[in-house]
């Protein structure tokens, strides 16, 4: 049986909501079809509300928790009437991340999905994060079920997104964990030199690696713990911003890129990966591909448009198919959580 599914998707490096329609299919095997996918970039006051929503007062953060919740709604309407879509027979949505402490047992996604129901009419499937946390997982990273049901013909799927995330199989079952961060903190600093995002990695080429902050990133306690483990906006605030103050800023992008690729070819030498699918905005910035096919023997293979940009969006609404299934969504091999489950909750 088919099911059509829309799949909502913002990242913490706030480049746009993603918004993915996708048909599913089981037989021997999961199938799907991407149909019509968009991002719809953030106006200046969505985009300055959300960046800023870590600092509100609860009764502020509520309020932006359903209004956001009617956005996303009212995006969603927008792109059924414009593509003249019918039969859709659910939304699954990620929200919008402000908090992530798994460690302390919370996390905080954004976009009442009820709000998105009383919109849309439709079935609504949010809040994938929450369970998995209180299972004593780190509620990250969720792709992996993806990956290991649509895209099992690589040896390894990494996401360059406001963070990295990699998965793979080792010793039998799918692991997957964050490598390091990438466009948060490449646009943060883009963002200093007037750029929303460093395009093709261009303004970084032009900087000149400073190898003490070179050292001083590298030797981050995050990069010698073990998987699984994840990594929030709230980390970077406390360990990597502050390194990067005193820096010239071309050179703190041309640093940081380096750094980045040293984490990720690392990972990648150290489970012998033959070949990659890269995806996500990062996957665009030529000048750190570059470094991480310099650093590695794997194939990288950067697919095509549709893939690079919706494939966490298309997960999300492949994730919702199965919570709608009751199926398992959530691995444990990825996120730590204490078993296998199906999370989610439904609107």
């Amino acid at each position: 049986m088919k099911t059509l599914a829309i799949g909502l998707m913002s990242g913490t490096s706030l480049d746009g909501l993603d918004i993915c329609l996708a048909e599913f299919e089981k037989q021997d095997t999961w199938t799907f079809q991407i149909l019509k996918a968009k991002t719809v970039t953030y106006s200046e006051d969505w985009e300055t509300q959300l960046r800023n929503s870590i600092h509100l007062s609860s009764e502020d953060l509520l309020e932006l928790h359903s209004e956001y919740g009617f956005y996303l709604g009212q995006q969603v309407k927008k792109f059924i009437h414009e593509h003249r879509l019918e039969n859709i027979d659910l939304i699954a949505s990620h929200g919008h991340t402000v908090f992530h402490q798994p460690k302390r047992k919370f996390t905080l996604q954004i976009g009442d999905g009820k709000a998105i129901k009383l919109e849309t009419g439709l079935p609504v499937i949010y809040d994938f994060r929450s369970q998995d946390v209180l299972m004593k997982g780190n509620g990250a990273p969720l792709v992996p079920i993806g990956d290991e049901l649509l895209f099992s013909s690589y040896s390894a799927c990494l996401n360059l997104g406001g963070f990295s995330n990699i998965s793979l199989r080792s010793e039998g079952k799918r692991i997957a964990f964050d490598i390091a961060p990438v466009n948060i903190v490449l646009n943060y600093l883009a963002q200093q030199l007037h750029k929303s995002f460093d395009e093709n990695g261009a303004l970084a080429a032009k900087g000149k690696t400073d190898e003490t902050l070179l050292n001083q990133l590298n030797v981050l306690d995050f990069y010698h713990i073990s998987h699984p483990k994840s990594l929030g906006i709230e980390w970077c605030h406390q360990h990597i911003f502050p390194l990067l103050e005193n820096i010239e800023t071309l050179d703190a992008l041309a640093t940081f890129t380096e750094h980045a690729a040293q984490q990720i070819a690392n990972v990648i030498n150290q489970y012998s990966i033959k070949d990659i699918l890269i995806t996500g905005g990062g996957a665009y910035n030529t000048f750190l591909i570059e470094k991480i096919r310099a650093k590695t023997k794997a194939e990288v293979i950067i697919p095509e448009k549709e893939i690079i940009n919706y494939k966490e969006a298309l997960i999300f609404a492949f994730m919702g198919v199965l919570k709608m299934n009751n199926e398992i969504n959530v691995l444990s091999s990825a996120t730590g959580s204490t078993e296998d489950h199906c999370s989610g909750v439904i609107a």
